[in-house]
């Protein structure tokens, strides 16, 4: 069988995904591999380079072609004389195909021999579509944007450090890394099109398309303040449920990160807020029309907010480390901008870009729960091992 992919050596300039070796790893032993995350992170890239290394046993589809759709039905023997000898099969964009979780089962069922990778834009339409039918029999995976240890991974700290700026400003997208401001900027209007008008608001469950759009600008506008779908619903005049339901489209089209708060101590502790994050600041300042420096924004402190908590669920992610993400603050305003909690113990993070102070919050903090570990001060100088393993 001959592949028409590329060789491996066009794929040596890509940046290596921390990722990879986990799927390879846990190629051909028993299980569909999914790879979910939002467009244009480089599924397809990497999906491809894994091919490349088996190329004479690989096969390709683009779940968006629709003669695609013609053989992936639930008939295994169809797909199977599809695809002759292949052992490894990718399905990119497989959100896309009618009746995928069955498709996938029989399949698998019947050739659990065959390794089928799966990738997915959207963990709203594929997970829904697969959680029930493919229990148990799928090892899953997260993509996100470049993650600050992926970059020094390839391109060393010393251009993180001097680059860092622009990842505020433009974020972290593969395509959108390392070129010119103004390239930067057009893309990204390019990729926020993408996302939000044939992905997001081709949904089912997206009936009031402007509505997602304000939605959309009013969290940009609020990066790392507590805001509730109430307070959302009557700044946009529709109801709660709505505002939840376009929320959770939201997250899983791995559009925002929703941050709730850590409260175990209820007459002290507000409990019913939450606060949003951009899992990449690139588009979320392009919604907002903002790419400006740094040293005229307003909104300074609350990039690096969003940068650093994004950056530890990449790393989280990535690393497959078990752990819960909070906010913690009191009715009378002590806060702790970021609380991870692994093991049963509990790990605080204040965000500030350059002030060094303490907060009283962490007196607080520390008066009220006998299991922290620590509460750490993360500026712009000394942010990097938090987000490298270092």
């Amino acid at each position: 069988m001959k592949s028409t992919l590329q060789t491996y050596p066009l794929f040596i300039n890509m940046y290596t995904r921390i990722i990879e070796k986990g799927i390879k790893n846990d190629l051909l032993k028993g299980k569909i591999i999914i790879i979910y995350g939002p467009r244009q992170v480089g599924k397809t890239t990497l999906s491809k380079k894994i091919l490349s290394e088996y190329a004479e046993k690989s096969l390709y589809f683009d779940c968006q072609v629709q003669s695609v759709h013609d053989f992936l039905v639930p008939n295994p023997k169809l797909f199977k004389e599809k695809i002759g000898n292949a052992k490894i099969v990718v399905l990119d964009e497989a959100q896309y195909v009618p009746d995928i979780g069955r498709v996938l089962k029989v399949f698998h069922d019947a050739y659990p021999e065959v390794q089928l990778i799966v990738t997915g834009s959207s963990s709203f339409d594929l997970a829904h579509k697969t959680t029930e039918s493919l229990a148990g029999r799928t090892r899953e995976y997260t993509m996100f944007p470049l993650s600050a240890e992926e970059i020094i991974a390839k391109n060393g700290r010393h251009y993180f450090d001097t680059s860092k700026e622009s990842f505020f400003r433009f974020g972290m997208y593969p395509a959108i890394v390392g070129r010119g401001e103004q390239d930067m900027t057009q893309d990204l209007e390019t990729l926020q099109g993408a996302v939000l008008y044939k992905d997001i608001l081709s949904l089912d469950g997206v009936q009031k398309p402007k509505l997602l759009v304000d939605l959309l600008k009013a969290l940009a506008l609020q990066v790392g303040s507590e805001v509730s779908n109430s307070s959302l619903s009557k700044l946009l005049g529709t109801s709660v449920p709505t505002i939840d339901r376009y929320m959770d489209i939201l997250e899983k089209m791995f559009i925002i990160k929703r941050l709730y708060a850590l409260s175990r101590n209820p007459r002290v502790e507000i409990r019913k807020g939450f606060k949003v994050y951009f899992l990449d600041l690139g588009i979320r300042n392009s919604i907002i029309k903002n790419h400006n420096s740094l040293d005229v924004r307003t909104d300074k402190g609350a990039l690096f907010e969003n940068f650093f908590i994004i950056e530890r669920l990449k790393y989280l992610k990535n690393h497959f480390v078990s752990a819960n993400m909070y906010f913690w603050r009191t009715i009378d305003q002590k806060e702790i901008d970021y609380v991870e909690e692994r093991e049963g113990m509990l790990f605080g993070f204040e965000c500030s870009y350059s002030d060094k102070s303490i907060s009283l919050a962490r007196k607080k903090f520390q008066s009220l729960y006998t299991n922290i570990d620590s509460v750490r001060l993360i500026t712009n100088e000394n942010i990097v091992p938090l987000l490298t393993g270092e």
